[in-house]
């Protein structure tokens, strides 16, 4: 049979199962995902991965039960590079014409000039700061911003220059065609909605929130100790069936945005917001699963996390930290040989020492694997923390 082969899936599920594919190795990287006429999207398969594609499996790691077949697409699903070549084209080939008719013309230099990735929310296209940054641009006036949007196929275009260094990592963004600048994005069947110039978003993150949804948290309560907009406070509570989270955040844009979105999502009676630092949250002995969700390290919040545990039981601690080299395979927490470790270890010690001195347990999650740690009272266990390297999630 002649075409591509492609899994048909719903729209709003179309992220969730290309995320799935790609962590199976069976999704077509040099192909672009094509929307049908039906609504639903068409993702390109590699022929090779075919015979080995469970759909039940998949519609279980996505929690769909929407369109989920293999289908053969006789429509052409143009090669990343040649869709970025016609995309580029027609941006460059309207820019051209906004220039002639201002009586410049088109270099080298300008074509340079020009945004090379961009993000996409809804209908609002965001820029990076290394574009449209030659002095001639401003000749153009308000026209530039219509004909870039007319070459994107965008109604609303924002830029963003930096994130700010105020400890909330807040967007520097300036729209610059456009109304109003909030958004909305659905993953996995969660509704986020934010404002662009007030909150980050990060889409890189899918796969881990899919991880979240997956767990089994019912009568559990968790403690998300950066909940920023929600992005795994949601997960625990729309799927993973979390009893009561308690959520923490100190940047006051952002927890405005998780107010609304707890209410969207009808998790709003089972979640506590807690707005400030949470190194001065005054709650200890009542978690199950402390998300630490900050990256690039989140070891400020060890010890916090360390005294919410339940002293009794112990608990989980989901640790997310940037992983700059390859890390061994192993079961065990590794030796203390490190002298800067060592001295972030007793830190941990000295600001868990009275938490508790109960025998208890906590796991540490890795991504898939945990480890069990038996240690006599926290400040051992916060030892561990800062020790261990493998004790981490790259996200």
């Amino acid at each position: 049979m002649e075409g591509v082969p492609c899994l048909r899936v719903s729209q709003c599920h179309a992220q969730q199962f290309r995320t799935c594919l790609q962590s199976k190795g069976a999704l077509d990287p040099s192909l672009c995902l094509l929307k049908d006429s039906d609504g639903t999207v068409l993702l390109p398969i590699l022929p090779s991965c075919l015979s080995q594609l469970d759909l039940q499996s998949l519609r279980t790691m996505v929690a769909s039960d929407g369109a989920c077949e293999i289908v053969r697409s006789q429509s052409p699903l143009l090669s990343k590079k040649k869709r970025g070549r016609t995309s580029g084209n027609k941006l460059e080939q309207i820019l051209q014409e906004l220039l002639e008719s201002h009586g410049e013309r088109w270099t080298e230099e300008l074509r340079g000039d020009l945004p090379r990735s961009f993000q996409r929310h809804e209908d609002l296209f965001l820029l990076g700061d290394n574009c449209f940054s030659l002095p001639l641009w401003k000749k153009m006036g308000p026209q530039l911003w219509s004909a870039v949007a007319k070459g994107l196929g965008a109604t609303r275009l924002a830029k963003m220059s930096q994130i700010s260094r105020d400890g909330f990592r807040s967007p520097v963004v300036t729209m610059l065609l456009g109304e109003h600048s909030w958004v909305k994005h659905v993953d996995n069947r969660i509704k986020y909605e934010f404002d662009i110039t007030q909150c980050m978003f990060s889409a890189g993150n899918i796969t881990e929130k899919l991880r979240v949804a997956g767990f089994d948290c019912r009568g559990e309560t968790v403690v998300d100790l950066y909940a920023g907009i929600g992005y795994f406070t949601l997960p625990y509570l729309v799927h993973a069936g979390a009893s009561h989270l308690h959520a923490c955040e100190w940047n006051p844009d952002a927890v405005e945005t998780l107010q609304k979105n707890l209410v969207a999502n009808g998790v709003s009676d089972r979640c506590t917001v807690h707005q400030g630092d949470n190194r001065q949250l005054r709650l200890c002995d009542i978690a199950d699963r402390v998300n630490l969700g900050l990256i690039p390290s989140s070891e400020d919040g060890w010890p916090v996390a360390c005294r919410l545990l339940k002293r009794t039981t112990g608990g989980i601690l989901h640790i997310h930290q940037n992983v700059t080299s390859v890390l061994p395979n192993t079961a065990a927490i590794p030796a203390i040989n490190d002298a800067t470790q060592r001295v972030s270890g007793k830190k941990a010690d000295r600001e868990c020492r009275d938490s508790s001195s109960a025998q208890s347990q906590l796991f540490l999650d890795t991504g898939g694997k945990k480890k069990k740690l038996e240690r006599q009272g926290y400040s051992r266990q916060a030892k561990n923390i800062s020790l261990s390297p493998v004790a981490t999630q790259a996200v």
